[in-house]
């Protein structure tokens, strides 16, 4: 089973800032979307960014103007830059890729933020 393959996580002050990476495995072909989601402690896992073009992409309230998404297609790599990072921001980040197929996950990396 494809699986991506995320790191970055740590831990972190609140202020600080942190950048997740996520490898696209090279069999995953026409990508309809790419993002990542974060699941805290009880809660339901939620969207945080969503990029379906270039220009198409959606970040969730609570992360806009700290959040950007990008990626290098050079190495196949989706980054998640996260600056001005704050305690509530705590949780369980998945990179996630869909292609005409199928639907993929990581494993997840664990980001804390200390107030």
């Amino acid at each position: 089973q494809v699986q991506l393959v995320e790191s970055g996580g740590g831990l972190v002050q609140a202020g600080g800032s942190l950048r997740l990476s996520c490898v696209l495995p090279g069999s995953i072909f026409r990508i309809t979307s790419m993002g990542w989601y974060r699941q805290a402690p009880g809660k339901q896992r939620e969207p945080v960014v969503i990029l379906t073009t270039a220009t198409n992409i959606v970040y969730g309230d609570s992360v806009k103007g700290r959040f950007t998404i990008s990626r290098d297609i050079s190495t196949n790599i989706v980054y998640l830059q996260m600056n001005k990072l704050r305690p509530e921001d705590t949780a369980v980040y998945y990179c996630n890729v869909r292609d005409t197929v199928d639907n993929y996950w990581g494993q997840g990396t664990q980001v804390t933020v200390s107030s």
